[in-house]
């Protein structure tokens, strides 16, 4: 089946008259269309005009078109300047404060061109006004909101925070990146930014390799040394991110620079701290065997009799030492479970006056072998407190013993006892060596040795007044020491402990 196309005459195209021009221009409500005379009077107005401005015809036509603008644009000539131009160039565009009616201002887009007749003869203006106010205030808050973030940037000190071309020349330079690196913009900006790099990095292209990752990623993150102007290494955190338009075209990096030096030096801190930790839980425990074996000799040897009056002062040396043999391994095992977490209290009513008794048993021998004079000063009223017994009597044994071992022989030592406010004072004090001004914040510091004039160090393994703070603080207390540092004078530990009520009869140590 054949298919028939229909001929449709075509109908001729009316040119538009005047009349259809005119209903056209006042039909437009969103620009603001009218003529003006060569004077600059107004001669037409349509629809978007009076929308626009606020004036109907009736009001505003006759009128000079300065009539819109700002009172300072008039004193300038400004619209007299518009009129020129235009005639001059036939076309003027434009942006700028304009009024209303009301006398409020907007922001219009302008453009103005000159109309001439068909003999060439000048015959007045034309001119089309929208309002971009909305446009504008949208820009304007874009505008403020990227000086403030520029602002922002430029300010932060504790990031190099800086911009680099696609070539990885810097082109931009904050606060954070001229205390980070040393430079200042004006010394750094147009060079390339493989100026901080190690020389070995450099010779094995490390800077270039680091922007083609982030060109093909689109970022890149990497940790390592970096260099400062003075020459100096730093271990920097790094993050390169590549910048692209709207179109999609690579316009160059972000880089974020962090100084993460001490951090580094602190995690170093950390794994030593813990490679040591399990260092002295192995030592203390392999200790234990062997000095288990000789604790049991001594023993034994105690239990025999001995004519040899050489083999009885080979036996009392061997038992006291491995009594403190035995202390010292027990010091390193707690400092091991100190520092994993691991040391655990077993919290009761706690008499602290049957804590003085039983460290002074502990202490006598050494007080009888240094001939040491005791003096005792405890409070007849009962004290006490929540807490581990063992563990308050090790405190206080460890005090002691620290009094003993500085103070020389036939010296003095003195515990005290009271009660103050709502805490309990526990002092020991001695008038041995004494301790200097300037090494008084580091004796409960672990492995501290403290100097003592023509003897470089008091002997031990200066974790013993470790375990006395780390022993107080996890029973809520707080230990102080005193001392003029003057030979005589000696020094005074002081340890408070928060009291509690007196428990029932029967319960408690």
């Amino acid at each position: 089946m054949n298919s028939v196309l229909l001929q449709v005459p075509a109908s001729p195209v009316k040119p538009v008259t005047d009349a259809e021009y005119r209903m056209m221009v006042n039909g437009v409500y969103d620009y603001a269309i009218f003529l003006l005379d060569p004077a600059g009077r107004i001669r037409s107005w349509n629809a978007g005009a009076q929308r626009l401005k606020g004036y109907t015809a009736d009001e505003i036509i006759g009128r000079s078109f300065e009539l819109f603008y700002p009172q300072e644009d008039i004193d300038a000539g400004r619209p007299r300047q518009e009129l020129e131009e235009t005639l001059r160039f036939g076309r003027m565009e434009d942006e700028g404060w304009r009024l209303r009616k009301d006398g409020s201002r907007f922001w219009a887009s302008v453009v103005l061109t000159a109309l001439f007749d068909d003999n060439g003869a000048h015959c007045g203006f034309a001119k089309v006004t929208r309002d971009l106010t909305v446009r504008r205030e949208q820009e304007e808050v874009l505008r403020q909101s990227d000086e403030v973030f520029r602002l922002m940037v430029e300010g932060v000190r504790d990031y190099a925070i800086f911009m680099l071309d696609p070539d990885g020349h810097i082109i931009s330079w904050n606060l954070g990146a001229q205390i980070n690196k040393g430079y200042t913009a004006e010394e750094i900006i147009g060079k390339h930014f493989s100026v901080f790099y190690p020389q070995e990095k450099i010779d094995q292209g490390w800077p270039e390799t680091e922007l083609d990752l982030a060109r093909r990623d689109g970022r890149f993150e990497d940790e390592g040394w970096r260099v400062r102007k003075d020459g100096t290494r730093f271990w920097a955190s790094v993050v390169i991110t590549a910048l692209h338009d709207q179109t999609g075209r690579h316009r160059g990096f972000a880089k974020v620079t962090r100084d993460l030096t001490a951090q580094r030096r602190i995690g170093a801190l950390e794994d030593e701290s813990r490679q040591l930790t399990h260092f002295l839980a192995i030592l203390g425990h392999e200790l234990r065997n062997p000095l288990a074996s000789i604790s049991n000799a001594a023993a034994i040897m105690q239990m025999e009799e001995m004519t040899s009056p050489r083999l009885l002062i080979v036996r009392d040396v061997l038992s006291r030492q491995v009594a403190h043999f035995k202390r010292l391994v027990d010091d390193l095992l707690d400092v091991g479970r100190i520092a994993s977490g691991k040391v655990h209290l077993e919290k009761a009513p706690v008499g602290l006056q049957q804590v003085v008794a039983e460290a002074l048993e502990v202490i006598a021998p050494a007080l009888r072998e240094r001939r040491h004079q005791l003096e005792t000063n405890i409070s007849d009223v009962p004290l006490w407190v929540l807490g581990d017994k063992v563990r308050l009597v090790q405190v206080l044994t460890n005090l002691l013993h620290n009094a003993c071992k500085f103070t020389a022989e036939g010296g003095r030592v003195r515990v005290s006892l009271s009660r103050q406010g709502n805490h309990a004072e526990l002092s020991v004090a001695d008038n041995g060596r004494g301790i200097a001004s300037h090494e008084l914040n580091d004796v409960f510091k672990l492995f501290a040795q403290i100097e003592h004039g023509d003897t470089p160090t008091h002997g031990g393994l200066g974790i013993g007044l470790n375990l006395v703070y780390q022993m107080v603080q996890r029973h809520g207390g707080e230990v102080s020491v005193f001392s003029t540092g003057i030979p005589g004078e000696g020094s005074e530990f002081i340890v408070r402990l928060p009291l509690m009520d007196a428990p029932p009869d029967g319960v408690g140590d």
